[in-house]
């Protein structure tokens, strides 16, 4: 039987450091990202997709203000649901072509996904994803002082600069989930749940959209969960993830099991705004199914799911 695996792609498969971000270089980026997956299809492997997109919600939001004098600005769940349109339509046009280049006749779906989130979580009160540019810290200030932003240091120590934070709440089930599933059992690649997922709350019997940006990782944890998937792949721009980062005695995981990957955690080896999320997502992946997860590089994937590189927790 087929292995079910959910690929997690991070912002850089779609805009990568120091690009502006237009459309033919979005295009560009995943199509590289998608004769991957289209590989790993043709390798006999089940596949949901889903995907960053704080850059392209930061662009929007920006957007959104610029033009408010023009016309309503509209606000951040429905900003979600714009880029899940956008960089879903991206996905499906290049896995369609590459499909159709590999002579294969592959359905590809994107599905807008909301995402249930607690309204009174603790993020709510303390905003803590970045999304958008750097600014310098009088940049900050102003956006701060003029327009209500919330605003912290980016990565203290790792980055230098400011960015605007939203709250990030955790989050707890899909709302589409079984029409997820349908989708995977008609064949089809599906992505789903792109950038975390549209955060809603429950508000009796009716679902209502609230704004924040879910982490990807941690909504592709719940995603896996809820379609019974064997493996949660994260892709990342690193072979494996890195202990010691940036020391003399840098490392690569390898092969480890959650208790020594936990330990790691712990010793604080992985940064809260970058591989923290995505080893903490892994993580839970694993105690909770007794299943593998992986992190690793987009062009390294094939070579991971045999099991020979990346960053592989197993229970």
């Amino acid at each position: 039987m087929k292995e079910l695996v959910v690929i997690a792609l991070g912002g850089n498969a779609i805009k990568q450091a120091g690009e502006e971000g237009t459309a033919q270089q979005q295009f560009a980026n995943i199509d590289i990202a998608s004769k991957e997956i289209v590989k790993l299809s043709q390798a006999g492997y089940k596949l949901v997709v889903t995907h960053g997109n704080g850059p392209q919600a930061g662009n929007l939001l920006i957007q959104q203000e610029e033009g408010k004098k023009l016309v309503p600005a509209l606000p951040l769940n429905v900003v979600g649901g714009m880029t899940q349109g956008q960089i879903g339509y991206m996905f499906q046009n290049r896995l369609q072509n590459n499909f159709s280049l590999a002579g294969k006749s592959v359905p590809v779906v994107s599905l807008v996904t909301q995402v249930l989130v607690d309204k009174d979580d603790p993020d709510f009160q303390d905003p803590s994803k970045p999304v958008g540019p750097f600014y310098t810290e009088a940049e900050a200030t102003s956006l701060k002082n003029d327009k209500g932003y919330v605003v912290k240091e980016a990565k203290p120590g790792v980055e230098k600069g400011w960015r605007r934070v939203v709250p990030s709440p955790e989050p707890i089930d899909i709302v589409e989930k079984e029409a997820i599933k349908s989708l995977i059992g008609s064949g089809a690649v599906t992505i789903a749940c792109g950038g975390g997922g549209i955060p809603v709350k429950k508000d009796g019997k009716q679902i209502i959209g609230i704004e924040g940006v879910i982490d990807k990782d941690k909504t592709g944890n719940v995603l896996a969960q809820s379609v019974g998937a064997d493996v949660l792949m994260i892709l990342t721009d690193v072979e494996h993830a890195l202990i010691n980062y940036n020391k003399p005695n840098q490392e690569a995981v390898g092969a480890v099991s959650v208790e020594q990957m936990q330990k790691l955690y712990d010793e604080g080896h992985f940064l809260g705004g970058s591989m923290g999320p995505k080893v903490e997502a892994a993580m839970r992946f694993v105690r909770s199914t007794g299943k593998k997860s992986i992190i690793t590089s987009l062009d390294k994937a094939g070579d991971a799911l045999a099991g020979k590189t990346g960053t592989i927790i197993s229970a």
